[in-house]
């Protein structure tokens, strides 16, 4: 698919380099298809070279670094916002008083593929269920290809329109906010599932839970008859009061499931109970694209957990490791706590930076089952440190993995699952879930 015209000659500000990959990828076809670049970012050069490497063959890139300007913001053809930028960003409400349109590259794909895209969000369980769709579409679905993108590590999301065919799909999937990018284009994916609605990124949303959801909401809030809504009884509830807050109207069809609806018979490939409901969603997304049941549940119990989502990584002396770095809320490390315990036999590694979440329901069921906590340092484990005297502090991960085996005994289970964010300590968190994964791979070569 070539739409190189549609940039081609533009004055295009991106805002937002950064380094998981998505940026850049960006950046080059932006660059590629023949655009003046203007790349601004609040992280400095020497932050950012790996980024500025890939993109140093491109003469039509200017760099605007460790600042951003409001000369940027105004008479450009548009504004590729990343995801993450402030919601009230004074150079946003610069561009649109300037009348520049602001895009992000999600939505942009979405529009500019022209192909049928089915959608994920949700606070915890969209990762794992976008990986259930994909996996099983891409092993069922003749004819078409099926594209895998959104908040998918590396994965640009322009770079895939050089990918697209007629006859392709797409599943993505989609954080708050990169679904700020389909609000600004007022429009929702085809098939749309909304996994779990609770407190996460406060800090962001400064403790607006209303706020976070009409992000979330953006999903569903622009489709249109004959497009179909999937998500449970209990987000449901949060959409029937975001309904009567904006008098939105829903004329989608709507499909409620819950872990209840999983077959008994079928082979979960995952544990928790929490992922028998991302098990549910997907069936009804998958469903939802006249998949037959037999393709769905081969796809279903052949899929493997995603990388960082509650993935079984081994055992080293009798003990089980689980990587669950992707739990950044207390409610998911809950999840994988639940998931994984038996009989106390849990050693934790978490803590990290706070994201002004409650902790309180955590930290009152840890003692029910890990027998150890050990704790990164972070602002937030600073913040939870009185509330467990008996937890370990260390100053690394690689001390924290250290002193969880020395603690652990045979049929014991080490839990990485933070519970918070990786800022501080790592540049990111892939750089964490990288960093325990090499140390838990060490730990199984000595």
């Amino acid at each position: 698919m070539d739409v190189s015209l549609e940039f081609k000659g533009k004055k295009i500000t991106l805002m937002g380099l950064g380094l998981l990959g998505r940026g850049v990828g960006d950046a080059e076809f932006l660059a590629e298809c023949g655009a003046e670049l203007i790349i601004t970012d609040l992280k400095t050069a020497e932050q950012l070279e790996e980024s500025l490497e890939r993109l140093s063959f491109y003469p039509n890139i200017t760099y605007v670094l460790g600042e951003h300007r409001f000369e940027d913001f105004e008479g450009r053809d548009m504004i590729l916002k990343a995801a993450g930028v402030p919601f009230d960003s004074p150079y946003i409400a610069h561009a649109r008083e300037s009348g520049v349109p602001i895009h992000m590259s999600g939505a942009l794909f979405a529009r500019l593929s022209g192909i049928p895209i089915i959608a994920v969000t949700g606070s915890r369980g969209k990762s794992t269920t976008t990986g259930l769709i994909h996996h099983t579409l891409t092993r069922s679905t003749e004819g078409g290809s099926v594209h895998l993108g959104g908040n998918v590590r590396g994965v640009s999301n322009l770079q895939l329109l050089k990918k697209v065919q007629e006859g392709d799909i797409a599943v993505m999937e989609l954080d708050s906010w990169q679904l700020q990018g389909f609000g600004e284009a007022a429009m929702s994916p085809h098939i749309a599932v909304f996994t779990s609605f609770l407190p996460d990124h406060m800090d962001y949303y400064r403790g607006d839970m209303d706020a976070y959801f009409d992000d979330k909401a953006h999903i569903f809030s622009h489709q249109e008859a004959g497009d179909v809504f999937i998500t449970t009884p209990d987000v449901f509830a949060h959409v029937e009061k975001y309904v009567a807050r904006t008098k939105h109207v829903l004329v989608e069809e709507v499909v409620l499931t819950d872990k209840d609806d999983v077959p008994i018979d079928w082979v979960l490939p995952i544990p928790g109970e929490h992922n028998r409901t991302n098990i549910a969603l997907a069936i009804e997304a998958l469903r939802a694209t006249t998949l037959s049941e037999e393709s769905i549940r081969e796809g279903i119990e052949t899929f493997e957990a995603l990388s960082g989502r509650l993935e079984y990584l081994g055992e080293v002396h009798g003990v089980k490791v689980y990587n669950d770095n992707n739990a950044t809320s207390p409610a998911a490390t809950r999840a994988g706590l639940e998931a994984v315990s038996a009989e106390q036999n849990v050693i934790l590694i978490m803590g990290g930076s706070d994201k002004r979440l409650d902790m309180k329901p955590l930290l009152e069921i840890i003692p029910t089952y890990a027998k150890d906590v050990i704790l990164l340092p972070g602002t937030g484990s600073d913040s939870i440190e009185s509330a467990l005297p008996n937890a370990h502090k260390c100053h690394s991960l690689s001390e924290a993995v250290e002193e969880a085996f020395a603690r652990a005994e045979a049929g014991d289970t080490i839990l990485f699952s933070p519970a918070f964010a990786s800022f501080g300590l790592f540049k990111n968190e892939y750089d964490r879930n990288d960093q325990f994964v090499a140390l838990i791979q060490d730990k199984m070569n000595s």
